[in-house]
């Protein structure tokens, strides 16, 4: 009776009238208690490291927890997986088949669909598989997410910060600083070998028994974790490893490297993890060498996975990178020279001569790009980085809008317009130098100087990282 009425709760979840009616019902001061009942009662599980029989699967097919799985996966866009059904369909397919669908997973019937797999170039060269589950099973994966990760967050490290609530990748930087300030100035930086592909089904589902007691949701989890893989037009199933591209691989792995976390605090180690990055932050070299290879053990023997020989280092810290930054011996983060190509990429990539965009467009392409670069690096301490930066992006505009031009009467006209003399404008524009020259000549600078730039609206690295550091009070006329 208790799971027909669960079914019924779900009917025509995405319909405006119905979603009224429930959202009516939901405001029933009987219908909160319980619901705030149970949420207490799961925290309350999670801190004795146990979860209640029976109730899990039930939490994860309730309307609100799918309504908000959907909202998410739908704000997270993405591909269609095997059945071609994109995001915005799922709605209408869910109120014709939303009633099935729940009832197969509260009876453990659900089987998931093939996953989809790609390959996407590494930044460090070689390929990275990728997995696309439909729709469908990415919504139910996030529905189980939801559901498990305010659990397993009383379990969790505090030195662990990868795809947590309420964590993030500036909060582990931190961290690094202040191990390295305080004179655990070498690094054992470990790297495990292709680790999505390699998670243990077996040990990883026993870690899950620990915690979790509901039967039906553990089944449901072994099956998304051996469904097969699409290759070639045959779904190939897979016998370890959790694929990258769903909503529940990134607690699952938290989950798998938690017991690292354990082991490490337990031995007395300062490091940070960050997904499958593991930084350890020691005093000298001997002991960093046989840091690394006691861990390397403990993976190998006891978590049952590789490490990359060949990219786990040791060395001091400002000869390594984390999170896209250098960490100094003072602690002080500076960015990366990796990180700085990799922008620098991206930038050549947006202002390709031959892309026929208005500079307009390609402006406001780059800020986007520059805004988002900043906000994560606005915490390195090197302030001419920025100000480089600015001036050769500044250089490559310069070069496309010369390079707009295209005959010499037009950059003669261009540079009339900006008000340069006539000498000059002819003398650049009848120059047999190339666009790329031209654009660092002194009538070029003079021409499309900072205040033309700032009258384009080009976002300024340097001015915005002082702002962001309060390093420079905001002007009320200034655009930035």
């Amino acid at each position: 009776m208790k799971g027909q009425q669960s079914i019924g709760y779900q009917l025509d979840m995405f319909t405006e009238q119905k979603l009224k009616s429930i959202i009516h019902s939901e405001a029933r001061e009987d219908v909160n208690e319980t619901q705030a009942g149970k949420e207490s009662q799961i925290n309350e599980v999670g801190i004795q490291g146990r979860a209640l029989a029976g109730s899990l699967m039930a939490q994860v097919c309730s309307h609100q927890n799918i309504r908000i799985a959907y909202q998410w996966v739908k704000q997270n866009k993405g591909s269609s997986g095997i059945d071609q059904m994109a995001v915005e369909d799922f709605s209408q397919w869910f109120n014709a088949h939303g009633n099935k669908l729940i009832e197969d997973l509260l009876r453990g019937d659900y089987l998931p669909s093939p996953i989809r797999q790609i390959e996407i170039p590494k930044l460090s060269g070689g390929l990275r598989k990728l997995g696309i589950p439909t729709v469908t099973d990415r919504i139910i994966q996030q529905a189980i997410a939801q559901v498990l990760s305010p659990i397993y967050e009383h379990q969790f490290s505090n030195h662990s910060y990868g795809f947590r609530p309420n964590r993030n990748a500036h909060q582990s930087l931190q961290q690094a600083s202040e191990y390295v300030a305080d004179g655990k100035h070498w690094v054992v930086d470990m790297d495990m070998k292709s680790f999505f592909d390699e998670v243990s089904h077996d040990r990883l589902m026993h870690r899950l028994s620990l915690t979790i007691k509901d039967k039906t949701l553990l089944r449901l989890i072994r099956k998304y974790l051996q469904s097969g893989v699409l290759q070639g037009g045959l779904a190939q199933q897979r016998q370890k490893g959790t694929p990258q591209g769903s909503p529940l691989s990134p607690l699952l792995s938290n989950i798998v490297l938690d017991e690292l976390d354990k082991e490490l605090e337990r031995r007395g180690h300062s490091f940070v993890r960050y997904a499958d990055d593991v930084s350890i932050y020691v005093r000298s070299g001997k002991a960093s060498e046989r840091v690394l290879r006691s861990i390397s053990n403990y993976i190998t023997q006891r978590l049952k996975l590789k490490v990359n020989e060949q990219k786990s280092v040791i060395c001091e810290s400002d000869q390594t990178e984390l999170l896209g930054y250098t960490v100094h011996r003072e602690g002080i983060l500076d960015i990366a020279k990796t990180s700085e190509s990799r922008l620098k990429a991206k930038v050549r990539q947006i202002t390709k001569r031959n892309r026929g965009r208005s500079l307009s467009v390609i402006i406001s392409e780059l800020n986007m790009v520059l805004r988002g670069w900043l906000q994560y690096f606005r915490h390195g301490r090197q302030g001419s980085v920025f100000r480089i930066l600015d001036q050769w992006i500044r250089r490559k505009l310069r070069c496309y809008r010369i390079k707009q031009c295209k005959k010499v009467i037009g950059l003669y006209r261009f540079l009339r317009s900006l008000g340069l003399e006539k000498y000059s404008c002819w003398k650049l524009a009848i120059s047999g130098k190339g666009h790329w020259r031209k654009s660092s000549s002194a009538q070029s600078n003079r021409g499309m100087n900072l205040k033309w730039f700032e009258s384009q609206n080009l976002y300024s690295l340097n001015l915005n990282h002082k702002l962001l550091n309060n390093k420079l009070k905001p002007p009320s006329t200034r655009v930035c």
